[in-house]
This record gives C-alpha cells, structure tokens and sequence, in this order.
C-alpha cells in the first residue's frame, strides 16, 4: 500500500521537478499541492471538532440522565450521534490517511530514484554492486541516496548508461544538502537548521493545538443545563479530571517535539522538509479555516 502510494507521488514529484529543476523546490510545490487535495477533508475534520464541542453538553445530559442503565445510555447516545449526521469514528478516517502520507512520503524521499526516476531495480543493484566493489561507503537503510551522491563516478564507470544521468538530482536549496542525513553528518552544522524550524514549527501547532483544548475544557467546569427540563446539571467531569486532561496535554507538547527530533535526525533532509512546509501550511490552514467557521456560526 505505502509503496503503491509513493509510487503515484513519485510522477507528481517528479513532475514538478522537471518543470523546477530543484528537488527542494519541487518538494515545497508538492507539499502545497497534497495539502490542497485534502483540503475539503480539512474543512470537515475543522467542522467536525466544532461540532464535538457543542455535542458534549447534550453528552453530559444523556450521561447524567441515565447513569445507571448503561444500555440505554449507549442507545441515546447513538441516536444523539445520529440526530447530529455524526460518526463515533470521524476522527479515524483523518489520523489514517496522515499515517498512510507519513510513511508513503517517506517512502518517496528515502528512493527517489525508484518511485521518481523510476529506474529499475537491476540497476539500482548494478550500480551499488559497483561501489561496494570499489570500497565506497554505502548506506544500507538509503543506499539510493548515496548513488546520487556518486553521480559523477557512476557516469565515468558506465558513459553509456542512460539510465545513469537520472542519478543527476538538484538537491541543493537555499545551500543546504537536501541529500544529507543528519545523523550521519553531526560536523555540518547545516544539517540541523531544517530540522531546528520544523520542531519549532510543531511547538506552535500543538500550543495552538492545546490552547483550543484549554478552552474547551475550561467551559466543561461549572453547570450544564438540561435542554429538555431547563435544569442545572451538575457536570460529571470533575475539575481534578479536567486539570489532568490539561497536564497530559502540556507533556504532549514537549513528547511530541522529542519525537520529531528523533525521525527528522534520522531521515534525509528533504523528508524535514517536507514536514516543515506542512507544518506552516497547516498552522495557516486552522487559522484561516477557525476564523472562516466561526463567522458561520456567527451568521447562523
């Protein structure tokens, strides 16, 4: 499935590389163009978070109501996801497709040469076979970034290979080696400058992230009124599990950077890269989309 994926995206990198010639800039197009795709489904998750939000008093009411018949609790909270047009599972369909664009475009970046050139793999074997006979270093996890980084010997050992001059990828951008492993690279301090953006880049989104969170929390301490008896109800979430919530979101934000140091040190840059301008697109993309569906609101 991953490797069917990175596939497809390989045409379109690909294709934007040969309009560009510039692997960082075709990464930076292709990112804009994925996120443009998904678009629609992130006006829907957007929505869809919203609407969780006003669901949980209603929740809270059908929870208080039938706190002792568990079978009937399910069955009104099940038509209640039902009344709204809502799925228990909306939120799945979102993490899926990130982890299948995770894990395909990292596929993509660690064999450009297989899933954008399209070599075969014969000969992507032939031309390790023929550094590993010289002694030249290799990598076993991204030995097709190694061959790019032997274009020139490559083509002095096979004049005749078409299939050699593929190996000629731009992966400069802005100076930086976009071919580079930073785990691999510790002495270059350019290495850790894309790395470095994207982990303040994902400090931001999940401070944003956490500071919706707060909010919504904030509003779950105090009464909930009954829709159907205009009554007080007192709110079953206390404020010790709401201040847990809270903390377990504040380690969050600091895990989840620590994570993506781990990856980002680990893989080429051009894959930083690409998480990097996702990143900033998707902080401007909440921005953008919060303020859009607030004014719905409002209008409604």
């Amino acid at each position: 499935m991953f490797e069917l994926l990175a596939n497809f995206f390989g045409y379109l990198l690909s294709f934007l590389y040969s309009i560009v010639n510039n692997y960082g800039i075709a990464i930076i197009l292709f990112t804009v163009i994925i996120k443009i795709i998904l678009l629609p489904l992130s006006i829907k998750q957007q929505k869809t978070m919203k609407k969780s939000a006003k669901m949980q008093e209603k929740m809270k009411v059908i929870q208080f109501k039938y706190k002792n018949d568990q079978e009937k609790m399910n069955q009104e909270m099940m038509n209640l996801y039902k009344t709204e047009n809502m799925s228990p599972f909306s939120g799945c369909l979102t993490a899926i497709i990130q982890l299948l664009l995770l894990l395909s475009i990292f596929y993509l970046v660690r064999s450009p040469i297989t899933y954008m050139e399209k070599i075969p793999t014969e000969d992507i074997n032939k031309y390790i076979s023929q550094l590993q006979e010289e002694g030249r270093e290799i990598s076993n996890v991204y030995p097709e970034i190694d061959l790019i980084r032997e274009y020139n010997w490559l083509k002095e050992k096979n004049p005749e290979d078409s299939n050699v001059e593929k190996l000629n990828l731009q992966m400069n951008f802005l100076g930086l080696d976009l071919s580079k492993i930073p785990q691999q690279n510790m002495a270059d301090y350019t290495v850790y400058i894309i790395p470095i953006l994207y982990i303040l880049s994902s400090f931001v989104s999940i401070r944003m992230t956490t500071a919706i969170q707060q909010k919504q929390n904030e509003k779950k301490k105090g009464k909930i009124i009954d829709g159907e008896t205009g009554r007080e109800i007192e709110n079953q979430q206390s404020e010790n599990e709401i201040d847990a919530v809270m903390q377990t979101n504040k380690m969050m934000s600091w895990m989840m950077p620590i994570m993506s140091i781990s990856i980002a040190f680990v893989a080429p840059l051009g894959l930083a890269l690409y998480w990097l301008i996702n990143n900033i697109l998707m902080i401007l993309e909440r921005l953008i989309l919060d303020k859009v569906i607030k004014q719905e609101d409002e209008e409604e």
